[in-house]
């Protein structure tokens, strides 16, 4: 099935999936991109949904994953993923995207059963913010906000603002989809751990083009998370040096618990 633009401006997340077919040429909904490119989040959450509908037994959870974006993915994607290997407990499974004559995203996805072990911590502390409706919400700026914005409701619990030249580069924001009712869980949550903005985007001093490049992922959750629910999301630019911002991410769902972590790679044009 092939979704015209005209059709897809105010696509939910819940549409654009249940119109999404890996077999099929998928137009990019207009309400779902960023720049001239299609939103990194919803191109991830496509790879795994290619990855969970391959043939072969159903996989377990989402574990971990690495997007490499190679190339903007403008009007129409196809999406193929084959599995790599699949042992007792864990499955790999590579997803590429294209669109037009390019690879517009390379992917892997590890898939996992959980295994009983000695050995459990959680060393990342959740900051102590107010819940997200005492937080403000961030506050329309027209022709600076990429159009996938819509699709989230945006609360700010902490950090700096993209553009004013903080000097700690960090963003912390309440998240959540506007609709994301009977989503796979594990595709809400990647749909939503790209949303904010990079965190070098706080110490410029005016606008400019950003790109990501690389986003790796570690999906922490003891179980499937609410993919409707309210997460905290924080970015933070650990480096920037030579044109590119390297940046530390976690998520943390409405009760505290940490359920995912990563890392980006940012290309920034200033």
């Amino acid at each position: 099935m092939t979704v015209t633009d005209n059709e897809s401006r105010s696509t939910s997340l819940s549409e654009v999936l249940r119109a999404f077919d890996p077999a099929q040429e998928f137009a990019i909904p207009a309400g779902w991109t960023q720049g001239r490119t299609a939103y990194g989040g919803l191109t991830a959450a496509l790879a795994v949904v290619a990855a969970q509908q391959t043939d072969g037994a159903p996989l377990p959870a989402l574990r971990a994953a690495q997007f490499a974006f190679t190339a903007p993915a403008t009007e129409t994607m196809t999406v193929q993923a084959r599995r790599l290997r699949e042992g007792r407990s864990v499955t790999s499974v590579a997803v590429e995207t294209r669109s037009g004559d390019s690879v517009a995203a390379q992917s892997t996805l590890v898939f996992a059963g959980a295994r009983d072990s000695s050995v459990e911590h959680t060393l990342i502390a959740r900051p102590d913010v107010a819940g997200p409706l005492d937080c403000p919400s961030v506050g329309a700026r027209p022709g600076a906000q990429p159009t996938f914005t819509d699709h989230f409701e945006r609360r700010i619990a902490g950090g700096a603002i993209p553009v004013t030249k903080a000097v700690e580069p960090e963003v912390l924001w309440w998240m959540r989809h506007r609709d994301a009712q009977g989503v796979d869980p594990a595709v809400a949550l990647v749909a939503l751990g790209d949303s904010l903005p990079p965190a070098a985007m706080t110490a410029f001093s005016d606008w400019a083009p950003i790109s990501t490049v690389m986003w790796s992922i570690d999906i922490c959750a003891d179980e499937a998370v609410d993919p409707t629910g309210w997460f905290l999301l924080r970015s933070t630019s650990a480096v920037s040096r030579g044109g590119y911002s390297y940046q530390t991410m976690e998520a943390w769902d409405a009760d505290g618990q940490l359920v995912m972590t990563g890392t980006q790679t940012v290309a920034i044009f200033t």
